[in-house]
């Protein structure tokens, strides 16, 4: 994972477990208090019988227990599946609570548990499958009530359907609001070391393409240099010498920009690939012929060494995908835009095939340029344009 000056995957990190923390305390610390307060205290003070104490206490201490169990496998780091046993007995806990309420007149108090049951597994569910249940749940529960009700006639039956059916929404909205943000905030977490290991992976990938474009370029030329070395030992040797002193520069220098890569410090640029694109295309035998504006002018350090990685490339395309006789450079400055075209002729492999112009035509186009190429018959014609005050 990239770490960054004010460590923001860690102290994101370090952020969701206190959210996750301050969730858990107040879901759960809201649910037991309010089924100890409302539901124990009328237990405790109500009036109600011995035998009705000692059922809707035990039924008390299994719906806090499920409930308590339920909020910790579903807020942990790493979520789980509903325990069924565990649901099974929190609602039948809350059903035997509720019914010992009801039995008694509590016409709003006995669903406050059921409620709380219902919202809890529905933390286990998601999107539509949620609504369905609260609302299920908000239409049975207004049932029981006038039911009981009627049959004590009393005439509490509008007050008995109404308050337990809101009760369910309320207490299911209470309870799936701060998950709902626990959620996002996971999510956003997990995007976050994503985007994390993705810019780790952009890098090496960049890495990648710069230490390709150094040693294929340089073997290449090597390749070449070492085989006309090759041909002019008999013939003429002393030129021969002097093209193995050009194969050791060059090996030489490859191995130093390599270092140089790796240290982070190398810097092509379009000036230098303009000079040795001359150089080697001459050795190859190839009738180079330039028409270069001041590689300086008005362009910025980052757009030289951008298109200096297209003139590398365009000059290993060169050697390594044809027979070229001729190549033709042309750079210029058109108003805002700096514009580099490069063709040749004797084209065996269009280098469509290579994937080195993909690359760079990515990194270009993120700098507001474009990179295009084309093959007709054996020409090969390559064009880079870049804003000239590119970041």
């Amino acid at each position: 994972m990239l770490r960054s000056c004010d460590n923001g995957p860690v102290a994101d990190a370090m952020g969701l477990v206190s959210l996750r923390r301050y969730t858990w305390w107040t879901l759960t610390g809201a649910a037991v208090a309010v089924l100890v307060l409302f539901a124990g205290g009328w237990l405790v003070t109500g009036g109600a019988p011995p035998w009705a104490r000692l059922l809707g206490g035990a039924a008390l201490g299994v719906t806090v227990a499920a409930s308590v169990l339920l909020f910790h496998r579903r807020l942990g780091a790493a979520p789980a599946d509903a325990p069924r046993g565990w649901l099974a007995a929190g609602a039948a806990g809350a059903a035997v609570l509720g019914a010992v309420e009801l039995g008694f007149g509590e016409y709003g108090r006995w669903a406050l548990a059921p409620a709380i049951v219902v919202g809890v597994g529905a933390m286990f569910l998601t999107g539509r499958g949620q609504w369905w249940v609260l609302g299920g749940a908000s239409a049975a529960a207004a049932v029981p009530g006038p039911v009981v009700s009627w049959a004590a006639g009393d005439g509490g039956w509008l007050y008995a359907a109404l308050f337990p059916a809101g009760l369910v929404l309320f207490t299911g909205w209470t309870v799936l609001g701060p998950l709902w943000a626990w959620d996002v905030a996971g999510r956003l977490h997990a995007a976050r070391r994503l985007e994390a290991e993705l810019a780790v992976k952009d890098e090496r990938l960049r890495f990648a393409a710069d230490l390709h474009d150094i040693q294929g370029h340089h073997l290449q030329v090597i390749a070449l240099k070492s085989e006309l070395a090759a041909r002019l030992t008999e013939a003429d040797p002393t030129r021969a010498a002097g093209e193995m002193r050009e194969v050791r520069r060059l090996a030489a220098d490859a191995l130093r920009e390599t270092r140089a890569l790796v240290q982070g410090y190398r810097r092509t640029t379009l000036e230098e690939e303009i000079s040795n694109a001359t150089r080697v295309l001459a050795a190859a035998d190839i009738d180079a012929r330039m028409d270069v504006a001041p590689t300086t002018s008005g362009l910025s350090a980052a757009g030289r060494h951008l298109l200096g990685l297209v003139m590398r490339e365009a000059t290993t395309n060169v050697l390594r995908h044809s027979r070229a006789a001729r190549a033709d450079v042309e750079y210029q400055v058109d108003g805002d835009r700096a514009c580099l075209r490069v063709s040749n002729d004797g084209v065996a492999t269009p280098p469509e095939e290579a994937s080195g112009l993909a690359v760079l035509a990515g990194r270009l186009a993120a700098a507001g340029g474009d990179l295009t190429w084309w093959h007709e018959g054996d020409r090969f014609e390559l064009a880079a344009t870049l804003p000239v005050g590119a970041p």
